[in-house]
């Protein structure tokens, strides 16, 4: 069987963690932040970790990561 290719858009947004869970970088952090508060901007500095629902799905698109 040949190799698998990874989904390339998935394997530059989410790195997999040593416990198999995934992480990526929050959405809603790059512009019109001045009606955001500073907790939500502060939380969304730290990388988020993915839902069980989509662990499954990148599971699929990134075999290798």
């Amino acid at each position: 069987m040949p190799k698998l290719k990874s989904n390339r858009g998935a394997a530059k947004r989410f790195k997999r963690t040593a416990t198999g869970k995934f992480t990526h970088d929050p959405a809603f952090a790059s512009h019109i932040l001045t009606k955001k508060n500073p907790k939500r901007k502060r939380k969304l500095r730290k990388a988020a970790v993915s839902s069980k629902a989509d662990t499954k799905r990148l599971n699929r698109m990134l075999p290798y990561a």
